[in-house]
């Protein structure tokens, strides 16, 4: 997946070939936030705009500014996956969440 991060902010990136131009999309919050270049340092730029115009429109507006993630994740397993996922984060000497953190951070 082709990503661009600013500002703690991450985006997903395509090309359109149709339009022979890039598009990107922000993740991971509420607000639809779509922004385009023809090049890669016209992308760049338009996704900055954006991110700072929503934090520039939030603080005028008296909003709190939507970060993309709170760091914290709630997820309903099997009770066996949960014991194996202790069992393991025993194993390696780490609480279950600094595993989980270590494993999903080792992700791709």
């Amino acid at each position: 997946m082709n990503t661009m991060t600013y500002k703690g902010y991450t985006a997903h990136i395509e090309f359109d070939e149709r339009d022979n131009i890039f598009v990107g999309r922000v993740l991971g919050v509420k607000a639809i936030i779509g922004f385009h270049g023809e090049t890669v340092a016209e992308l760049r730029a338009d996704f900055e705009t954006a991110i700072d115009f929503m934090i520039e429109d939030c603080k005028t507006r008296g909003e709190t500014v939507e970060k993309p993630y709170s760091g914290k994740l709630m997820l309903r397993v099997p009770p066996e996956v949960h014991a194996h996922a202790a069992m393991m984060a025993e194993a390696h000497g780490k609480s279950l969440n600094q595993w989980a953190a270590d494993v999903l951070g080792n992700a791709r």
